[in-house]
């Protein structure tokens, strides 16, 4: 008789501390990597906060945008009995009209700081939200990881603000606008509705059991 498959959880998570940029003290972080990824208001903190199941760990700025900081937090990912000790990076929101151009500016070199030779970074998470179509940072997002190989999971949010008959050709439109060949490719979350969680976490947790 088979054993009852087991969902993977995230556990035991905590705030470490908040970076203004990336720099030597990602030598204390031991731990696999998972990072987020996404535009402002993009729904980031809402799917962190339910990976975790904890409802106010990730916050959200009352100025989107505007906080540039790397925040680290460490967990346990759990499946049945392996336990494996990971660090959850919410990155810098991008993409808002009302953030100076001196801070649009330092996007890039903050993220390509984060990625380039960090080799505890399993999976970079990017989300977009299911109502727009990939910009310019997404896909320089793509570009700049795929340079330095680093694993892209793309997750569309926010699905229940799109009827069930019309997800599809969503989805579509956004994988298009990623140069994805196929739609499947991405992974669709609500939280509100609770959509797609539970399969993001079977998702990720192979990447950093395999780390």
């Amino acid at each position: 008789m088979s054993e009852p498959k087991t969902t993977p959880r995230i556990i035991n998570a905590k705030f470490i501390f908040s970076l203004p940029k990336w720099n030597r003290d990602r030598a204390e972080l031991t731990r696999a990597q998972l990072c987020f990824a996404g535009r402002s208001n993009v729904g980031k903190s809402s799917l962190i906060n339910a990976l975790v199941n904890q409802a106010n760990l990730a916050k959200t700025s009352s100025t989107p945008g505007r906080t540039q900081a790397i925040i680290t937090f460490e967990a346990t990912f759990r499946s049945g009995e392996k336990n494996i000790p990971i660090h959850i990076i919410d990155l810098p929101g991008y993409g808002y009209a009302k953030v100076p151009m001196e801070i649009k500016a330092g996007w890039r070199p903050m993220m390509e700081s984060y990625f380039r030779g960090n080799d505890k970074l399993k999976c970079c998470v990017m989300l977009l939200d299911i109502r727009r179509d990939p910009k310019e940072e997404e896909l320089e997002l793509l570009e700049m990881a795929e340079e330095i190989g680093v694993p892209v999971l793309p997750v569309v949010t926010k699905v229940d603000k799109v009827a069930k008959t019309q997800r599809i050709r969503e989805i579509k439109r956004i994988a298009k606008g990623l140069g994805l060949d196929d739609h499947k490719d991405l992974r669709l979350v609500s939280v509100p509705e609770k959509i797609g969680v539970v399969d993001l976490l079977e998702d990720l947790f192979p990447v950093v059991e395999e780390g």
